[in-house]
């Protein structure tokens, strides 16, 4: 084992703090990571807090993992020591069920395993990016192209493919009419990539005050939500609603924007549940559905897209230190987008 210097959660009412973790001894299709970055995610906030279940303590969350590789196991053929490479939510699936082997490693048949938080192979707890390295199998670590900076690719990771995934399934593209809910550290990359992606875009979001960001990232219009008219004048103008929210939402007023056919995808997970009444469904043959993050080669081809048309997270880049003021801000929507680690001040 490989100890190295982290942040984790002692318990889910407790901040984050400096503490030493054990990686795995390099196996033969291992690679050892020094991680440059490391993004925050909603997600981290809801784990270690217990909002989707009890957790096994000390955790260190992260899932948006940037750095270059230090060291490759013997039979390793997809990395090279000096690679840029990242590792998003997965770090192994078994690779041979109906899911993993069509590249949908999220939805392993024997159960996905996840960054953080998942009970390994080997019978331990992972443990996330929020980290000095990090060793995963050499097929879970993606490549980061060279136009990417490490520091904006890293929200990229999470971020950038749950939303990449819903809007190449639902096959976005020129004439589709999306609508982004919220413009946050998920809906400023889904406006990016759809806007990309050759769609109309709309933003939904309470107020107005980010409309201008929006709209430099490639929204053609924007709503406030907490304006009625807003229900009232779009109705059935959308194709695909994008839901980017951790909050209980409106169900029924989201789902009247959609024109006959069209498909609203929750991407965001609130901790308490959404209702919904089936006949804001039947009476348009409306779609409500959720979406996850992709898989390992939908992974790369974000990156590559993302790379190709010059899309990035916006960033703000905080010391390891500043982890537990940093989810705060988050749950009080004080960041644009994505608060991102420097792995350089871990050890500090």
């Amino acid at each position: 084992m490989t100890r190295v210097t982290a942040y984790a959660a002692p318990s889910e009412a407790a901040p984050l703090e400096k503490t030493v973790i054990e990686r795995r001894e390099l196996g033969p299709n291992d690679i050892l990571i020094d991680i440059a970055f490391a993004g925050i995610c909603h997600s981290d906030i809801h784990t270690v807090r217990g909002d989707w279940g009890p957790q096994q303590y000390p955790l260190a969350p992260g899932h948006e993992i940037a750095g270059t590789v230090a060291a490759v196991g013997s039979d390793v053929t997809k990395h090279a020591v000096g690679d840029r490479v990242g590792v998003g939510c997965l770090v192994n699936s078994c690779g041979e069920c109906r899911n993993c082997l069509r590249g949908d490693e999220q939805f392993c048949s024997n159960g996905a395993i996840f960054t953080y938080g998942s009970t390994d192979r080997d019978g331990t707890v992972t443990q996330g990016g929020y980290s000095e390295q990090v060793v995963v199998t050499e097929s879970f670590a993606v490549r980061i192209p060279d136009a990417l900076g490490l520091d904006v690719a890293a929200p990229l990771l999470c971020a950038g493919i749950t939303t990449y995934s819903p809007l190449r399934h639902w096959n976005v593209g020129p004439g589709s009419r999306v609508a982004v809910v919220g413009l946050g550290g998920l809906g400023h990359m889904g406006v990016q990539i759809a806007h990309a992606l050759g769609a109309e875009v709309t933003v939904l979001s309470q107020t107005l005050s980010k409309k201008d960001d929006g709209l430099r990232l490639g929204a053609d219009h924007y709503y406030a939500t907490s304006d009625p008219e807003t229900f009232r004048s779009l109705r059935g103008s959308f194709d695909v609603i994008l839901n980017t929210v951790s909050a209980v939402v409106d169900l029924r007023a989201y789902l009247g924007l959609l024109d006959v056919g069209g498909s609203m995808v929750c991407v965001g997970a609130p901790a308490e549940p959404l209702s919904v009444n089936v006949s804001s469904l039947i009476g348009g043959r409306r779609s409500l559905a959720g979406s996850n993050i992709g898989g390992i080669q939908e992974t790369q081809e974000m990156l590559d897209f993302c790379a190709e048309h010059g899309i990035a997270a916006e960033i703000e880049v905080i010391s390891a230190s500043q982890i537990n003021e940093a989810y705060e801000r988050v749950l009080a929507s004080d960041v644009r987008y994505r608060f991102v680690i420097d792995g350089a001040t871990f050890a500090d």
